[in-house]
């Protein structure tokens, strides 16, 4: 066993090297002197395990605003403690609390400052009421901060921490090539007292990008990493983590030193809190995005970006072909590493990521649809002018409300369990967002109320109403909250669905999304058949191969199959997991 000694040597000489890239012309002694001690690690420093597993088949994240709940004067952040508590506690392991700070805009990502609980939610005591039950992910928002923060004040007036904290253009700079995820200008011109600045906006002239080349701005954000992990965090999301370093000429997307700094921030995590990991989010195409993991040495999860339109697109047109070729295509992640899979977020259904998968005609009729649905579109600029489809907003129930084809139809919440079944099966971590465990419709005066198109898929529930409709049973909310969460007591007992199994795609044509997973021991195998077509569909169990020694039943309904040459026939939209093993291992925490 190495000394302690030993370990702080190690560690800096990693340092050393990550600053060597990032800050060729800085004391990178001192500089790795400087990140230890506010990380606190020049007394506690601890060894991380290469290719560490830090999950299994129990892991299951719940994405939440801190007020999705409104109870009178309650703090906010107390009624979503409440509601996990007494309503989900069983069925989560983690929870995601959107941006908790004091924020001027984007709700919350525009942060006022780091270090405080926005005071309309609650406080970090409320956080770590939180982080004490369920393994807690907040997001690093690294890539800027709000233009009324003290940081931005300061730079206005001249002084520090905040003057060179900035990224200053000149406005004749030929910057055509920047990949951009909004139509607003990329530059603002500022007043400050040196005259009239242009700063960097990737997102929003509220929201100005932080300037990474300066390792000043480094060492604030590891000093809030290291405040967030004495808080109870265990997660960090690093939010639009792809933006962050600029170099003029390029796109300024995906920069060598952009994965540096996520190497750096990934070896000063580990070493503090051995349990604690990094997931990027980087809604991005989706070769872009695989190279997060760099080596195992950058992101411990990737968010699974192309799953949410693929498989959107799956069903409403009833053909699985692309959800197939794209998963045939990605690859096994390395123990240590896994996918994050969602279906619903707080934001939209990203389009970026299905460039080059879905044609421009099938993102078009995508599009048309969801706007048939009640969606509404994002959109970006592109380098000639002209504008893209960045995102659709609407709320996954309502997207699956119907199909391209025929529209409004009978089968919404069947489809919409059988978006989330295959979500649940597949190789990763899944994280549900709220509002898909509640099977909440758009919000359309939550959106004109406010005035943005992701406001649509953002409601907040008042808690007494919402309880009402999931003790009543007889509506939607109660089903779909009550069926998703068997199928997440199912998913959580079985080796064969832990994140890093084995995954295989079948091949049982275009209506049935079907694939194989096997344990890591390979003691159980789980064979997913989804019928994502609103017509029944029939196979051949001899068509997956069932081995004859071994007993096989459906997960999901109990029946069980002794003849393997039988005939199967799945109704609309149903999921049948078919395994061999008569009685799981319980998942234990």
């Amino acid at each position: 066993m190495s000394s302690r000694s030993d370990q702080s040597a190690h560690l800096r000489d990693r340092l050393k090297e990550h600053l060597r890239i990032l800050y060729p012309r800085e004391d990178g002694t001192r500089l790795a002197e400087e990140l230890i001690c506010s990380m606190h690690l020049d007394d506690a420093c601890h060894t991380p395990i290469p290719h560490t597993n830090h999950w299994d088949q129990g892991d299951v994240f719940a994405i939440t605003y801190g007020d999705s709940f409104k109870h009178g004067s309650e703090k906010p952040l107390q009624t979503l403690y409440q509601f996990l508590h007494d309503h989900l506690r069983d069925t989560v392991t983690g929870v995601h609390i959107l941006p908790f700070f004091p924020y001027s805009s984007d709700d919350g990502f525009a942060v006022l400052d780091y270090s405080s609980v926005n005071d309309e939610l609650g406080n970090w005591g409320n956080i770590s009421a939180i982080a004490k039950e369920f393994d807690l992910m907040a997001d690093l928002v690294i890539n800027h901060c709000s233009a009324r923060g003290l940081w931005f004040e300061n730079y206005k007036k001249g002084k520090e921490p905040g003057l060179s904290y900035f990224i200053e253009v000149d406005p004749a700079e030929d910057l055509s090539q920047v990949v951009r995820p909004r139509t607003s200008p990329l530059l603002r011109p500022v007043k400050t007292t040196r005259g009239t600045r242009q700063v960097w906006c990737s997102f929003g002239h509220d929201q100005i990008d932080l300037n990474f080349k300066n390792p000043q701005v480094l060492v604030e954000f590891v000093k809030i990493i290291r405040l967030y992990i004495e808080k109870g965090v265990r997660v960090f999301r690093l939010d639009a983590i792809a933006f962050l370093w600029k170099r003029i000429g390029t796109t300024c997307l995906n920069l060598p030193e952009t994965h540096e700094v996520v190497r750096l921030l990934r070896t000063l995590i580990e070493h503090c809190e051995p349990n604690a990991i990094i997931i990027t989010e980087t809604n991005i195409p989706n070769r872009e995005n695989l190279a997060y993991f760099g080596n195992a040495n950058e992101a411990h999860a990737i968010y699974n970006f192309a799953l949410p339109p693929l498989l959107l697109n799956t069903l409403v047109t009833g053909d699985c072909h692309h959800l197939k070729m794209w998963m045939m295509s990605m690859p096994p992640a390395q123990m240590g590493t896994t996918y994050f899979n969602f279906i619903a977020s707080h934001d939209g259904i990203g389009l970026r990521p299905v460039e080059g998968i879905l044609s421009d005609k099938e993102v078009r009729d995508l599009v048309e649809t969801m706007q048939e649905f009640g969606g509404k579109v994002s959109w970006r600029a592109l380098g000639d002018g002209k504008n893209r489809p960045y995102e659709i907003n609407i709320s996954l129930f309502d997207a699956l409300k119907g199909t391209l084809d025929k529209g409004l139809d009978e089968w919404q919440i069947e489809r919409f369990l059988c978006a989330n079944a295959v979500m649940l099966a597949l190789e990763g971590i899944p994280g549900v967002y709220i509002h898909s465990f509640l099977g909440t419709e758009n919000d359309h005066e939550r959106m004109q109320r406010l005035g943005h198109n992701r406001a649509i898929n953002r409601h907040q529930w008042p808690i007494d109403d919402l309880l009402r409709k999931l003790a009543n049973g007889a509506n939607h909310h109660a089903k779909v909250f009550l069926d998703l969460k068997k199928l997440i007591a199912i998913r959580r007992k079985q080796p064969a669905f832990h994140p890093n199994a084995t995954q295989f795609t079948l091949h049982l044509g275009p209506k049935i999304f079907a694939f194989w997973r096997q344990s890591i021991n390979r003691d159980q195998s789980i064979f997913a058949l989804n019928n994502i077509s609103d017509t029944p569909q029939t196979i051949s169990l001899a068509d997956i191969n069932l081995i004859e020694m071994d007993d096989w039943y459906d997960l999901i309904s109990g029946r069980e199959y002794t003849d393997l040459q039988a005939k199967l026939t799945l109704a609309p939209y149903q999921t049948v997991w078919i395994t061999n093993k008569s009685e799981p291992s319980q998942h234990a925490r």
